[in-house]
């Protein structure tokens, strides 16, 4: 008995990107309680536990910091963080060439 993996073809389907709108509206629609959360994922082409994500991100940030874009919200932190490591990378690169610089300058002196 073979107990290799059976090979698994890729998939065709690719990744859905959806508006900010369209989640919105898509929660908006469950809230109101005329269609159910299957039937609603059904009708829209999407899997009912996204229908429920996008649900919860808005109950816990609201629309305005809901769906960025990317997929994932980032706190103000989180963009202080982002900000203050792409700043140091430049600053780490801008010490690197001055340092590289005195040690050149450095061998030119007698």
């Amino acid at each position: 008995m073979d107990k290799s993996k059976p090979e698994v073809e890729p998939s065709d389907t690719k990744r859905q990107h959806h508006s900010r709108e369209f989640k919105i509206e898509a929660v908006r629609q469950l809230e109101e309680g005329k269609i159910n959360g299957t039937q609603l994922a059904l009708m829209l082409g999407v899997k009912r536990s996204i229908i429920y994500r996008w649900k919860k991100e808005l109950a816990t940030h609201g629309p305005d910091v809901s769906f960025p874009g990317k997929g994932k919200t980032r706190t103000d932190e989180q963009t202080e963080i982002q900000r203050l490591k792409r700043q140091l990378a430049e600053v780490t690169e801008e010490r690197d060439i001055l340092k590289k610089a005195a040690a050149y300058f450095a061998r030119e002196l007698p």
